[in-house]
């Protein structure tokens, strides 16, 4: 079991910024893919970045070069540092995690997609206005 709890969410104006942190407790094994993921009013989940055990990261296209995802394997948290925002980042934003598929030797990267992840966090809102 791993429980995953969010926080940093906020209001702010286009143009600033925000970091959100999640903390994470639980099997250590069952958070080999961490990710970050949104929701906005009215549309689809999307997946916003992964990191993946090794470190490797991977962004959603609208959000690379403005967002960097990390981690603190000390303190068992995660970080999603998000720049430049703009209102089309308002949404409430999820951390989740699931175990890392491992097969013969091999480690398969992280989904990016959230049917594909088992834990998930009570979300944070973020809303930026103009």
């Amino acid at each position: 079991q791993v429980q995953l709890v969010e926080s940093g969410g906020g209001s702010v104006q286009s143009g600033g910024s925000l970091s959100l942190s999640c903390a994470t407790s639980g099997d250590h094994d069952s958070r080999g893919c961490m990710g970050w993921f949104r929701q906005g009013a009215g549309k689809e989940r999307e997946g916003v970045a992964i990191i993946e055990s090794d470190g490797s990261t991977t962004y959603a296209d609208s959000v690379k070069g403005r967002f960097i995802i990390s981690q603190d394997s000390a303190k068992n948290t995660v970080y999603l540092q998000m720049n430049s925002l703009t209102p089309e980042d308002t949404a409430m934003y999820f951390c989740a995690a699931s175990p890392q598929k491992y097969r013969d030797g091999w480690y398969y990267s992280c989904s990016g997609v959230g049917r594909d992840y088992h834990y998930w966090g009570q979300g944070t809102q973020v809303t930026v206005s103009t």
